[in-house]
């Protein structure tokens, strides 16, 4: 196999763990988006929530694989398939050890992290509900996260039931245990909030529902990019998280799920590369993960996926984790400053992600105004309407961090935010 197909890198990653440190100059070099200019002015990039940007290892690890290895993987004697599909595999290897899952066969790829909470909703729902049998997810889900349910409500008969959160947007664990009941049949929430940074207790979750036998399965889409998972350690029954949001590729999924319930789902989709064999009277399928896998999968964006692990697992989620915590206090407290801005979301345990609303003045208006000066925020409900309504809002302006956020992008924002302040005040 050839190891520059396969290696994430063409030269050490920006922040080699054996440095032990974290140069963030050194770090955003490797993102060649972050030269832009934005309206004559530096772009400043706090959207990492919505989309990450990529750095250039992973760039470069898709074009070879479509300069020099590409070809349709898992079905051809050739040559070109072989290597594409050795590299193809290698991504889910990697992924494996980035969840610390036992097995690379408890992996399955899916367009994004919405596809597999839908197979869920389909796959998991077929195998293991009954109508009245319920869902408990919680008051912080993403629309990924809901909508499924309530198709699979319509379509199975379940009963969706929802585990509140505090004024300021705390997971209340004794309460999302009061709704689990004799009919609770999996319990589906986040592990970080995408509208406000709030980080679930998931090991917790996990240890009082499993008291009941309850599987869980947590949607990680915020959560990989900001600190270590490891699926083993949580114990959850099943994880879901997204490329793009990691520094990789849009397009490919992740679902981890334990080998013995992936066993007993059925195909969400069919078609090619799932079987074991097809008549017209009958078709068998292949076991997990593949059976999941129905026609070409994203084959250089599982390399780039496998790439953006390398880059984050080389700079070490540890080190990334304590960066973005300080750069959050930091925000928080210049943010603070501005008159009339009120933070959304003040959970005792948090990541990178920070909403706000200004007085007088609508989200997008903030959004449009501080985009002139080259920054970037995402406004409106984030794909999180019920918890908007929960708060008593209808949309926020959320700055979101990543890894190669300064205290001068901080410094931008803030600047950029006391000018809406008095434009509107």
């Amino acid at each position: 196999m050839n190891d520059a197909i396969t290696s994430a890198r063409t030269r050490p990653a920006a922040g080699d763990n054996s440095a032990r440190a974290f140069d963030v100059e050194r770090i955003r070099a490797d993102f060649p988006i972050l030269r832009q200019r934005v309206h004559g002015q530096p772009l400043v990039y706090l959207d990492s929530a919505a989309s990450a940007q990529k750095p250039r290892p992973v760039i470069e690890a898709m074009d070879r694989v479509y300069e020099s290895a590409y070809a349709n993987v898992h079905r051809g004697v050739h040559y070109m398939s072989q290597v594409a599909t050795d590299a193809f595999e290698a991504g889910r290897e990697k992924v494996a050890r980035f969840l610390n899952a036992a097995s690379s066969d408890e992996i399955v790829f899916t367009r994004n992290a919405t596809e597999a909470f839908n197979l869920m909703a389909s796959s998991f729902t077929r195998a293991f509900l009954k109508p009245g049998d319920e869902v408990l997810i919680s008051a912080l889900e993403h629309h990924a996260n809901i909508v499924p349910w309530q198709l699979a409500r319509e379509q199975f008969g379940i009963v969706l039931k929802v585990a509140p959160i505090d004024d300021d947007g705390n997971f209340l664990l004794d309460e999302f245990e009061a709704r689990l009941g004799a009919r609770t049949r999996l319990v589906s929430l986040t592990h970080v909030s995408n509208a406000l940074g709030t980080i679930v207790p998931v090991a917790e979750v996990v240890r009082r529902a499993h008291a009941r036998d309850i599987p869980v399965l947590v949607d990680g889409c915020q959560a990989t990019p900001h600190m270590a998972v490891d699926v083993r350690a949580l114990d959850v029954d099943f994880y879901v998280f997204t490329g793009h949001k990691v520094y990789g590729p849009t397009g490919v999924g992740v679902l981890y799920g334990r080998r013995e319930l992936l066993a007993e789902m059925p195909p969400y989709q069919g078609g090619g590369e799932m079987i074991a064999s097809v008549s017209y009277e009958k078709t068998t399928f292949k076991a997990p993960p593949h059976r999941f896998e129905a026609g070409t999968p994203p084959i250089a964006e599982v390399v780039g996926l496998g790439a953006a692990i390398d880059y984050v697992s080389d700079i070490g989620l540890e080190h990334i984790a304590a960066h973005e915590a300080g750069l959050r206090a930091y925000a928080e407290e210049r943010l603070s400053a501005v008159p009339g801005l009120h933070i959304v979301g003040r959970a005792r345990d948090k990541a990178g992600i920070i909403s706000f609303v200004m007085d007088n003045a609508h989200p997008h208006d903030i959004g449009t105004i501080i985009d002139r000066a080259g920054v970037a925020v995402r406004t409106g409900h984030h794909c999180a309407e019920p918890l908007m309504h929960r708060l008593g809002l209808t949309a926020t302006a959320r700055a979101s961090l990543g890894l190669y956020n300064t205290r001068g992008d901080i410094d931008a924002l803030a600047r950029a935010l006391h000018a809406v302040a008095e434009i509107f005040g």
